[in-house]
């Protein structure tokens, strides 16, 4: 077979295999529409946290290549996501405005096909998804370089919501300016953002202010318009408000990663790989952090995360966010959070869900 015919053979079946695969894409669609009526009949939830972990998890271990796994993830997401709209549109509230990394984290875990309901802040995240303006709200709860964000924690203490889902975002900086920037006399960024660049950019621009916003991608929106204002943000953000990327990746730490915790009112079912986060305080009696922690290591329960936070109704008093691994309704789960409960001053359970990839 000369070089020519092999390309036209080779075309020939790409072009069989892509109408076969609209067929079955097709298929898929008017299925999921059928399951999507069943849901409504029963008044379920379109969407189904620990399905969707199942499915994506299944198909990675089937995954022989030359596809990654993490295309495999990115590829069936969006199929997913196609298949969920066609039952019914799902509401999603995240930090706004468009451009943030919390919106991308939104896109990561639900795929394109939501209605993205932007925030101004951490607060109304909560707020609006608690109303039921939003079936869900993707929150940021930690950092790998700067630790927790506190005020998704305090707002946990006291929201009515679950915990349903997890998924964790790398998170690159870039430095941006309008492009007819003259030299810089601020650069803002939310306060997050700042200190994991705080090094990079105390070398490189020395004395000039940083200035805290309620998002990067309010800061981007800023430095749209402020010819003065350099931003920390995504080069997402940069695409959207015209702006030019002067420098890429100035976190000080590589790797730098972000956790985002999803919310709703609907608790997630096991999906056989799942996490619980708990929020407790203990009396203040000798030993009591000890004896509240001890189901966990009699039930042999690996706990993930620890966290201290002050309360707001002390001083010196402490409540404790706790991720563990496992789901409520797994056996071993259940008597040794009820023994932690009985140990307990303050004890919350925020929800399982399936563990992040």
């Amino acid at each position: 077979m000369s070089s020519r015919s092999d390309l036209e053979h080779y075309r020939a079946r790409i072009d069989e295999i892509d109408d076969e695969l609209l067929r079955l894409f097709n298929e898929r669609i008017e299925i999921a529409a059928q399951v999507g009526k069943g849901k409504a009949n029963r008044n379920e939830s379109v969407y189904r946290p620990e399905r969707e972990a199942q499915v994506i998890q299944r198909l990675v271990g089937a995954n022989k290549g030359p596809l990654a796994s993490s295309a495999v993830r990115f590829l069936f997401r969006e199929i997913i996501s196609l298949a969920r709209c066609a039952e019914a549109p799902i509401r999603v509230a995240a930090l706004g405005p468009r451009g943030t990394f919390s919106e991308q984290a939104a896109y990561k875990l639900f795929g394109q096909q939501i209605d993205l309901i932007e925030a101004a802040d951490i607060e109304e995240v909560f707020r609006s998804t608690e109303s039921g303006e939003a079936q869900f709200g993707v929150v940021p709860v930690e950092n790998s370089t700067e630790g927790a964000v506190n005020v998704a924690l305090d707002l946990m203490l006291d929201t009515t919501l679950a915990a349903c889902n997890e998924v964790e975002l790398r998170v690159a900086h870039c430095l941006l300016a309008h492009p007819d920037a003259p030299a810089v006399t601020r650069i803002c960024a939310h306060e997050q953002a700042l200190a994991q660049c705080r090094h990079w950019l105390a070398a490189h621009f020395p004395g000039i202010p940083l200035v805290a916003k309620a998002s990067n991608a309010e800061a981007a929106r800023s430095a749209a318009t402020e010819t003065e204002t350099y931003a920390v943000a995504s080069a997402a953000a940069a695409a959207l408000y015209g702006l030019e990327i002067k420098e890429r990746n100035i976190e000080d730490q590589p790797g730098n990663t972000t956790r985002f915790l999803v919310f709703s009112k609907d608790r997630a079912r096991p999906s056989g790989q799942d996490k619980t986060s708990l929020i407790m305080s203990n009396p203040d009696q000798s030993g009591a952090l000890y004896r509240l922690l001890s189901p966990l290591a009699e039930a042999g329960i690996s706990m993930t995360k620890i966290e201290s936070r002050p309360t707001r109704s002390g001083l010196w008093k402490y409540v404790f966010f706790i991720d563990i691994e496992g789901h409520l309704d797994d056996p071993e789960i259940g008597p040794a959070l009820a023994a932690m409960q009985k140990a307990s001053a303050f004890f919350k359970i925020l929800g399982s869900y399936p563990r992040g990839a």
